[in-house]
């Protein structure tokens, strides 16, 4: 395993902080966005979904990066949505082989999903796009697993 371009710890680091400085939801998935897209390539846009009360669609909370009119899935709908129905974090080396991608944005080429749960639970997932094809080696996917297991216990 290669050195992660992502490095995670400060980020949850300031994570914990802000979480004790009694920042929202919303303003801790912002900065999770923020700083893991700030790790500069394979890093193009990262996008936090969170599951809704009905555990029926996961929902566009924060982001950093292009935007995208995916602001509400279906759970099971692409591959965000599998994600979700498989328990399982994707990462797609090729996007354009997979037909399940709903594309965000014609640019993209690699996605990395790292589901966020608390223990068994799937509260939502950091769904991150790269302009890179097979941008995310397994050191990029543990440092984003990192940064989603501290996001578990603080959102």
């Amino acid at each position: 395993m290669g050195e992660a371009a992502l490095k995670s710890e400060p980020i949850v680091k300031a994570l914990h902080a802000a979480f004790c400085r009694d920042v929202g939801r919303t303003d801790l998935l912002q900065l999770a966005a923020t700083r893991i897209r700030a790790a500069g390539p394979p890093y193009t846009s990262v996008y936090m979904y969170m599951l809704n009360e009905n555990g029926d669609t996961l929902d566009l909370e924060a982001f950093d990066g292009r935007e995208t009119e995916l602001t509400a899935i279906p759970v099971g709908k692409g591959l965000c949505g599998k994600a979700v129905t498989d328990e399982a974090d994707l990462n797609i080396p090729d996007v354009t082989a997979s037909p399940e991608y709903l594309a965000c944005n014609l640019d993209t080429r690699s996605e990395l999903i790292v589901l966020i749960r608390l223990h068994q639970e799937i509260l939502g997932q950091i769904d991150i796009d790269s302009d890179v094809p097979d941008g995310f080696d397994s050191a990029e996917e543990a440092a984003v697993k990192e940064v989603a297991d501290a996001l578990a216990t603080l959102v």
